[in-house]
């Protein structure tokens, strides 16, 4: 890394005292050589996570409640002096010297870079099942399967993220929306592998709220980006359904349409049109923000 790039790290913190101030020094570390800030968004903490934050070099900036991951990059985004943005965790999981690696991937041309976990590092195998649902659904989605959707390792510039805010959730899904967003928008996507730690402090559990959120995001991300390619099988799945079921009430000489095979058949049509509504104000939003 050199002067020539300078640099804003921005880093999403809540109670995360325990690995706040070896994270911030490990980075103005690893970014000794580059022009550069970190800024430390305390989001609500009830401990000294600003106070460790601060007295490592960072700049702090607090958020009075809690609002959320994706709140607290927005808030770090908009106050960054510079257009190159790291994303980075506050709880030791990542090494500040991947910054470097990712930093190489933008000079070589593509638009987002993004720390791709080892499927057998610790924050990411505890989560395997719903994550690679949730990739699964974006590689169908995007048509380019990302290999990891929600890492909160990356880098970019602020002027193409600032055009998806509107769109961008305050939790944690952020990341996830953000990358399918660049991905549909034809984005260069550079994947820079990685390996991560055990987070220090407080440990992140995963629990049947998680999974309905993770289904919750999955319909979001549909209706967001491409929902024909999602509403047109399951309407071509009731009608052909409906089909069957009053053709073979046919072929047993019940003269007649029974009302279940008539409900499905509508209910297919219904959810097409609701597909083709979605799509419309999909291709909305996208002329809007080009504009």
């Amino acid at each position: 890394m050199n002067e020539e790039t300078p640099i804003t790290v921005v880093i999403a913190a809540y109670n995360e005292e325990a690995a706040i101030g070896q994270v911030v020094g490990g980075l103005k570390a690893a970014l000794r050589d580059a022009e550069h800030e970190i800024l430390v968004v305390d989001d609500g903490s009830s401990d000294a996570t600003a106070e460790k934050a601060a007295a490592a070099g960072a700049q702090v900036i607090r958020h009075r409640v809690n609002r959320g991951y994706g709140a607290s990059l927005k808030t770090g985004i908009r106050k960054a002096k510079y257009d190159l943005i790291l994303t980075f965790d506050g709880d030791g999981q990542h090494d500040p010297n991947d910054a470097l690696r990712l930093l190489q991937a933008l000079k070589q041309g593509c638009d987002i870079a993004i720390g791709v976990r080892d499927g057998r590092s610790f924050q990411y195998a505890s989560r395997m099942p719903g994550k690679s649902l949730l990739q699964g659904f974006a590689g169908f989605l995007a048509g380019v399967k990302p290999a990891d959707v929600n890492s909160g390792l990356r880098l970019f510039r602020k002027v193409d993220v600032m055009n998806y805010f509107p769109l961008l959730p305050n939790g944690f899904s952020f990341s996830t929306t953000l990358t399918l967003a660049m991905l549909k928008d034809a984005y260069e996507l550079s994947e820079i592998p990685i390996q991560t730690h055990p987070r220090q402090g407080r440990r992140s559990t995963v629990n049947l709220g998680d999974g309905l959120r993770t289904a919750m995001l999955i319909v979001r991300i549909a209706a967001l980006f491409n929902p024909l390619k999602v509403f047109t099988p399951i309407s071509l799945l009731l009608f052909l359904l409906g089909f069957a079921y009053a053709a073979l009430n046919i072929l047993l000489r019940e003269w007649n349409v029974p009302s279940g095979a008539e409900l499905l058949m509508i209910a297919g049509v219904i959810v097409f049109f609701f597909g083709v509504l979605a799509d419309q104000l999909a291709s909305l939003r996208r002329i809007n923000k080009d504009e």
